[in-house]
């Protein structure tokens, strides 16, 4: 236990910038606020005229809703000393968060919404996702886990990030998805699919706090990256990735990624020009790893030439669906393999090769050790 915690009424100063995937806020240069109201929390109803209640905002039944849910993570370590992330709690006992908020942790306290804290232990990371799970000691028993989506959400659909961001405690932004299938830098630099894109603000120490649908009140991301000026784009990692990594991490603490061992590019109206391939639609294997199911299997490209000035690839195949589906970009193959296949599978491939589909078997492994 430390001699000196933040209580949810502090405000934090941000020391440094926003890490690559995401950021933690740090306690250094912490100044007490003036007691007044930390995002609306605890504070009496609205009134109009004096007596009546005012109309209550969407924002407010979702705060209320979903409030009891939320985490404020604090960490301390020899590399990271006071920082500041969020979460939510888990399946009743469990709270998840960012792997990168907890990586550099010697100590871990979690905060929940009516400042009762509790020590916290890792029970399983994973970088390659950049999730984590941690286990408190003990839930007050207002503590309510927070309902997880089992479906993609619409791009433009109304979310709303919370969290603690900068440290201020308790925090609601609003926005919409803004994109779904992202690929997002994950601290191993291996990119996480399936990624969730939206408007909503958020800032370090946002980091591992949920996105939360607003008409379902369902989680449909955790947050990780926020990115452009002003952090005005923002980044989660999926529910659906979530709910296979979070499962094993509870079980095993880690979690097998299946690995196929390709670098493609995207089949461009020049590439496809060069390979004589009609229509643009696809990826083109540039490189295959050593020692990776994709290697003596598919082929990689094996030299380049020159369309409009412009030296493209040519030579390798061209994935155009992955068990059945289409692979219409790199984005979609990521998501592909992480969401729908398991190290040890065997799946099948079309390819484009020498101009004709081909259908090809390949099992998959499991992606080392970050």
């Amino acid at each position: 236990m430390r001699r000196h915690r933040a209580t949810r009424r502090t405000m934090l100063q941000l020391i440094g910038g926003t890490l690559a995937t995401g950021g933690v806020a740090s306690l250094s240069g912490a100044a007490q606020d003036d007691g007044g109201a930390s995002s609306g929390q605890d504070e009496g109803e609205g009134t109009a005229d004096g007596d009546e209640t005012t109309a209550e905002s969407p924002y407010t039944a979702l705060y209320e809703q979903t409030r009891d849910g939320l985490v404020l993570v604090q960490v301390s370590g020899a590399e990271q000393e006071g920082g500041i992330g969020s979460g939510f709690v888990y399946e009743d006992e469990y709270v998840v968060t960012n792997e990168h908020v907890v990586s550099a942790a010697d100590e871990l306290d979690v905060q929940f919404v009516e400042e009762d804290w509790r020590s916290a232990n890792v029970v399983g990371t994973d970088p390659y996702s950049d999730l984590a799970v941690l286990e408190p000691d003990g839930l007050p028993e207002y503590a309510e886990t927070l309902s997880v989506a089992d479906t993609v959400p619409e791009i433009g659909q109304e979310v709303v990030a919370l969290g603690n961001p900068l440290g201020l405690d308790a925090s609601v932004s609003h926005g919409i998805v803004s994109g779904v299938n992202r690929s997002l830098p994950s601290p191993t630099g291996v990119t996480i699919p399936a990624a969730i894109q939206t408007d909503a603000p958020v800032n370090p120490g946002n980091s591992g706090g949920p996105l939360v649908t607003l008409e379902e009140e369902e989680v449909v991301g955790v947050v990780s990256a926020g990115a452009g000026p002003g952090l005005n784009i923002g980044f989660a990692i999926s529910a659906a990735l979530l709910e296979r990594v979070v499962p094993a991490l509870i079980e095993d603490g880690t979690y097998e990624h299946p690995y196929l061992g390709v670098n493609v590019v995207p089949l461009s109206p020049r590439i496809a020009q060069a390979n004589d391939i009609d229509e643009a639609g696809g990826v083109l294997v540039v490189e295959t790893a050593p020692n990776s199911p994709a290697e003596g299997v598919l082929e990689a490209a094996d030299g380049t030439t020159v369309v409009d000035d412009q030296a493209v690839p040519v030579g390798g195949d061209v994935i155009v669906e992955l068990a059945g589906e289409a692979v219409p970009n790199q984005d979609v193959l990521s998501a592909q393999l992480a969401l729908e296949t398991a190290p040890d599978e065997t799946v099948d491939i079309t390819v484009v090769r020498d101009g004709e589909r081909t259908d090809l078997e390949v099992t998959l492994a499991a992606r080392d050790e970050a």
